[in-house]
């Protein structure tokens, strides 16, 4: 009797021990942080492309238009 209860003891120690070390595992990386890496990464890439549009629309395309024009104004 005394040995199946220090089987039991023993089992039931190493499966806490399993349990205890899987739970306190922070080697991998998580679900949160990769989905918050996304979220930072499409939110900066919709600035950027905001950005570029705006600076295109106002900036550049009207330059872009007054010197082609100018470029093939043969009257002078």
């Amino acid at each position: 009797m005394k040995r199946a209860i220090a089987k039991t003891n023993d089992f039931i120690t190493n499966k806490a021990i399993a349990i205890k070390s899987a739970t306190s595992n922070n080697r991998g990386e998580g679900y949160i942080d990769t989905a918050i890496k996304i979220l930072i990464s499409v939110v900066l890439g919709a600035l950027l492309l905001a950005g570029l549009y705006m600076l295109f629309g106002d900036v550049v395309m009207p330059t872009l238009n007054e010197r082609i024009t100018d470029m093939f104004n043969y009257a002078g």
